[in-house]
């Protein structure tokens, strides 16, 4: 990892609103160059300026893609390969909480899609980039949700049973299996994988789904940007952080079978071979 922040480009997805948005200012005052990414093109451009004017940093670009959809996935993938020959950070930060189970016009229960497939091929689809710019660094954003999540593969898109917080709590669970594998997966490649758990900050998603408020952006950044920034974590991997501080993840969270089978079926559902385009 560069010493240099200013030598820096993060991509962080969700980045218009909530965390994601404070994560990008923290980021772009430090002098990086920021790679937004929303849903809303209007707004994006909007939050790309106000960035801008309050850092004043003119590195920030944005991105537009629906992380419910694969082919937009890939396209902002492609996107970002096309326009940036450098990235040295990923920070997966977009997610969602969904109170009925819905499905994406691939036919994916949608807080499945977007809180962990749509992480699982961005990663794959920017994965060649990251190598070129190693030392490099991957960051999901998870929840302390996890300790709730059930890992079911039949149900893992809520076929048999979905309840809201159920599905939301899965996928938390599953940024951090994924997260782990992929340290592994990556060991020797200069690119370390690391998850956090933000704090119950005061978010859109927060008081959407449990009409609670909580701590100020600025805390629910924190923890992001250590991870993306501190020289104190070159070569860390395979951790998850709290306050900045390494948690040990309870067992259910590290179980190498569960590992393994989410891995498959999410290969299998995106439609993509890592072994085939990265051999171990």
């Amino acid at each position: 990892m560069t010493e240099h922040i200013r030598d820096t480009t993060v991509l962080i997805t969700g980045s218009t609103d909530g965390i994601g948005k404070q994560t990008a200012i923290k980021l772009a005052t430090l002098g990086a160059t920021v790679l937004l990414h929303g849903r809303d093109k209007r707004r994006g451009t909007a939050v790309l300026a106000e960035i801008q004017k309050a850092t004043q940093n003119p590195h920030i670009d944005l991105f537009v893609a629906d992380l419910s959809s694969l082919t937009e996935v890939k396209a902002l993938a492609q996107e970002v390969r096309s326009k940036h020959n450098r990235l040295n950070v990923l920070i997966n930060n977009a997610g969602i909480y969904m109170k009925d189970r819905v499905l994406t016009t691939d036919g994916l229960e949608m807080t499945f899609a977007v809180n962990h497939l749509a992480p699982f091929l961005l990663t794959y689809s920017l994965l060649d980039l990251l190598k070129q710019n190693a030392p490099a660094r991957i960051v999901n954003v998870s929840s302390v949700a996890h300790q709730r999540g059930s890992f079911d593969v039949k149900n893992l898109q809520g076929e048999r049973k979905f309840s809201p917080y159920g599905a939301y709590a899965l996928t938390k669970l599953a940024n951090i299996l994924f997260t782990i594998e992929l340290a592994d997966r990556l060991v020797g490649t200069g690119i370390t994988v690391n998850c956090l758990h933000p704090g119950v900050i005061g978010t859109k998603l927060l008081r959407q789904g449990f009409n609670i408020d909580g701590d100020p952006l600025e805390d629910g950044a924190e923890t992001p940007v250590y991870l993306a920034t501190s020289p104190a974590l070159e070569g860390i991997t395979g951790r998850y952080f709290v306050k900045k501080h390494e948690v040990k993840l309870p067992t259910h969270a590290v179980d190498k079978r569960d590992r393994s089978e989410l891995w498959r079926v999410s290969e299998r559902l995106a439609g993509i071979s890592w072994q085939s385009r990265w051999p171990q």
